[in-house]
């Protein structure tokens, strides 16, 4: 019986192993589905303003210690030259083959102390060479997300983690720090006191408007929430579900699951053989119309998920050579496809069809049906010239949306047609009988918002999935 990730592989085809894992959905963990309609969710963060609750769904990694900046370094594409306390950064690291692992926030919370805040992937590859890479000075601890269906059992975290934001946010965040709150610049960090309780913050902004990440004790959570709530109320703060957080992303256009290309490589035989059989890499459901018997064909660079300013060549890095071999002129681009409203409908009317063919689930908000999504983006003469990554529908733009990495010669204003379903039907939980269709989608500018393309700023990026 396999006892780690490699041995896994050496059974099996890797790609057969994820696009048919029975994990089921990719859950967001113990917040409620919805506090009201997912609609007026949606609505509050670009009308009024939201708290989305973060706590549970990400992993945290603690590093501490003199050599905790040199694994970072070790690690990351972007540079750690000007990373000062107070400060976060995003993370991005890369295999030998310069391809993109995942990606996450890095808070340089004390000058030897760091925390990582995202998904497993990253923090598993940081976890592991903390761990195998020779660091003498470091400390290094994990706390896993919640569990995914934790059937009644009380969950606990290190931190809480809230997010405000919306356009009313910053009158909700003077009046809970009880007067003028200083703007400090974005990704910037300080302090505040919630009804007696202290906090650190970072400077977020959302549909144009400033708005903060809140951290503390697990053990204030309930408290401050509901203050929050409560102080929030007159500036019509709406506590946002886990149905509708997800899908903010469309609008401002992170692409949250790429697979990590960890799979092959000799490099990364140690790190497979690290992974236990009951990991994410392992167990991560791979989805969508585009199949290959390759993996490697999943695999992305930094360019193609829109990371490619983050790369530097200033430190020593992990993919470092790799990277500068490529040319990032001929990379894949991200972008945002607009699904055509009447295509859209066509798979809805699937549903009710009792003669006719029934159509892949569209879900709403979110349509994804894998931790890992990769559905076929073909031109005219129905080449594949991309993959639709991260799909679902924004109440506020009245689109079908999703998030993708085209070809470099598409222009925003091509016509392309999404290849939706999988053919044959995988054995996959979240996978019913179904036969593919292809909608017409538009190649549309990365936040596919105008409100937050042209006002959101620093960085586009406004929450984490």
């Amino acid at each position: 019986m396999a006892t780690n990730l490699q041995e896994l592989l050496n059974e099996t085809n890797a790609v057969d192993l994820l696009r048919n894992s029975q994990i089921g959905s990719y859950i967001y963990p113990v917040v409620p589905a919805d506090f009201q309609n997912w609609i007026k969710e949606q609505r509050a963060w670009r009308e009024t303003a939201v708290l989305y609750d973060q706590s549970h769904h990400m992993d945290m990694v603690f590093m501490r210690g003199p050599d905790a900046i040199k694994l970072i370094e070790r690690t990351a594409v972007n540079s750690v030259a000007n990373f000062d306390v107070n400060k976060a950064k995003q993370y991005v690291p890369t295999t030998e083959s310069g391809h993109v692992i995942g990606d996450g926030i890095l808070f340089r919370q004390e000058d030897e102390e760091y925390v990582y805040v995202g998904r497993a992937p990253a923090a598993n590859w940081l976890l592991y060479h903390g761990e195998t890479g020779g660091y003498d000075n470091l400390d290094i601890t994990v706390d896993r997300r919640s569990p995914s269906r934790p059937y009644g059992h009380a969950v606990s975290r290190e931190y809480y983690r809230f997010q405000i934001q919306g356009p009313n946010a910053w009158s909700i965040i003077e009046k809970l720090n009880g007067g003028e709150m200083e703007k400090v610049r974005f990704f910037t960090m300080s302090t505040i006191e919630i009804d007696g309780h202290g906090a650190r913050t970072l400077r977020h902004g959302m549909a144009g408007a400033p708005g903060l990440e809140i951290w503390g004790p697990y053990a204030d959570y309930e408290k401050v929430r509901e203050f929050i709530l409560t102080e929030g109320e007159e500036f019509g703060l709406v506590p946002v579900g886990s149905r509708a957080y997800p899908s903010n992303t469309l609008e401002s256009g992170w692409i949250p699951s790429p697979l990590p290309a960890i799979y092959t490589g000799e490099a990364e035989r140690g790190y497979r053989e690290w992974l236990g059989t009951d990991s994410y890499e392992a167990t991560g459901t791979l989805a969508g119309s585009f199949v290959s018997d390759n993996i490697e064909d999943y695999y992305l660079t930094p360019w193609e998920l829109g990371y490619g300013h983050l790369v530097k060549f200033d430190h020593d890095f992990i993919g470092r050579e790799a990277l500068e071999q490529m040319d990032p002129a001929a990379q894949r681009r991200k972008a945002t496809l607009a699904w055509h409203p009447e295509d859209l409908t066509k798979i809805y009317a699937s549903l009710f069809d009792v003669d006719g063919p029934s159509y892949k689930f569209f879900d709403l908000p979110l349509a994804n049906y894998g931790s890992a999504n990769y559905d076929s983006v073909l031109d005219s003469d129905g080449k594949v010239v991309g993959f639709s990554m991260f799909t679902g529908y924004s109440s506020n733009e009245r689109r079908g949306l999703s998030l993708a990495t085209v070809d470099p010669d598409l222009e925003d204003g091509t016509e392309v047609r999404v290849l939706w379903g999988e053919d044959p039907n995988t054995t996959k939980a979240s996978v019913e009988p179904h036969e593919q269709f292809e909608a017409r989608a538009i190649v549309s500018p990365v936040p596919y918002s105008d409100v937050i393309r042209k006002t959101y700023e620093g960085n586009w990026r406004s929450a984490r999935s």
